[in-house]
């Protein structure tokens, strides 16, 4: 792959608004789950999630966000964007390209869009907002993006392919900066839904370890903005490999041995042009289910060998399972990573699965290259591969 690097990054999670605040939640350990406080919902108090304590309304105001039709989803992306943008140095949008990922959508108006699909309202002013590419739209027409602009939606690995996607925008000639991320927000449908598969697990997660009884739900958005690397620029990483396959057996569970992400994982490292052992740490899908811990440990056993995988952890321990978006924000935390010689840890994690520890406290290592993984559910798998600059 072409030398591509990041020259910006936005980000808001539940661990705090701004990549300043997200680095020094990872330092200290500490955890966005906690209690679902922005709407009502039966599980209040009984499944925890990773919500990002800012009502729509403080965010409108901050944000200048009054258009009709703003969804939260649009609003966590805006704030997110305008970190990325600024941080760039961007001025002007002709030949700027935008790829969003995401599963929700405006779906976060969960009940107005029952309302409104049910005919039991005469049409709010939301109805071009819940398709997956309202999103997007609004960025385009808000900054007037002139380049490609596209929507991903892969569930969990959507993000991470826009990135993927992205990079390939530039090598192929067709964009000469591309914004690429994802975003998505918590609502009844997400939380209902993943309820009903038995996988949202009643306290904080608890990645990679024995006890683990399933994921928390997060919120957040993330974005990167990638160019061709140049002289003299400021770079906070290389993207240097991107690998993408489908596991093909399960619409929400990856196969016993875990051939979807051992072959994403392989074709990342194929595309950077490196060797299993080059690989510093590993910010691991780790979704803390059953299903994804176990396998994902037999896919990169297959890649690196007994006893040589390298230091891992998730951090959806500290931001829950953010979904289209979780890609883009463990993008950047691996970023991080890379720049500050640091490996994140996987918290509350005491029993660890067989043969498999992930770091379970901040650790300072000397860090070269960052594999971050991302598997969606239908068996979409992608590994991106982030380099020093």
């Amino acid at each position: 792959m072409d030398p591509i690097v990041i020259t910006g990054i936005g980000i808001t999670t539940a661990l705090g608004s701004g990549l300043e605040a997200n680095h020094r939640a990872l330092r200290e350990g500490r955890a966005g789950i906690g209690r679902l406080e922005l709407f009502k919902s039966r599980y209040d108090g009984l499944l925890p999630v990773a919500e990002i304590k800012t009502t729509d309304a403080v965010l409108r105001e901050r944000l200048n966000a009054h258009e009709r039709g703003v969804t939260r989803t649009m609003l966590l992306a805006l704030e997110a964007f305008n970190e990325a943008v600024a941080d760039a140095g961007i001025l002007s949008f002709g030949r700027v390209a935008l790829v969003c990922g995401n599963t929700v959508g405006g779906m976060c108006l969960t009940d107005e869009l029952y309302r409104d699909a049910h005919k039991q309202s005469d049409g709010s002013e939301y109805l071009s907002s819940y398709d997956g590419g309202s999103i997007a739209l609004y960025l385009q027409e808000r900054f007037g993006i002139g380049g490609v602009i596209d929507s991903m939606n892969t569930a969990c690995s959507s993000s991470a392919n826009a990135i993927g996607y992205g990079a390939r925008l530039i090598r192929h000639g067709l964009a000469d900066t591309v914004i690429a991320g994802g975003v998505d927000a918590l609502a009844k449908f997400t939380i209902n839904g993943f309820n009903a598969l038995h996988i949202l697990s009643p306290e904080p997660c608890r990645p990679f370890d024995e006890t683990r009884q399933g994921l928390n739900l997060g919120e957040g958005a993330a974005f990167v903005v990638l160019q061709r690397e140049r002289p003299g620029q400021r770079v906070y990483a290389r993207l240097t490999g991107f690998g993408n396959s489908n596991d093909a057996f399960h619409p929400s569970s990856l196969s016993d041995e875990g051939d979807g992400p051992y072959l994403a994982m392989a074709e990342a490292l194929e595309t950077a042009g490196l060797a299993p052992r080059d690989i510093s740490y590993i910010n691991a899908h780790g979704t803390a289910t059953e299903n994804n811990d176990l396998v994902e440990g037999i896919a990169m056993t297959r890649l690196f060998g007994p006893g040589g995988v390298p230091p891992f952890a998730s951090t959806k321990s500290f931001t829950g399972h953010t979904l289209g978006a979780a890609g883009a924000v463990e993008a950047v935390f691996s970023v991080l990573g890379l720049v500050h010689d640091e490996a994140y840890p996987s918290l509350r994690c005491t029993q660890p699965i067989a043969a498999l520890t992930p770091v379970t406290s901040l650790t300072s290592l000397p860090m070269e290259h960052i594999m971050s993984n991302s598997f969606g559910f239908g068996g979409n798998c992608s590994s991106l591969v982030f380099s020093k600059a």
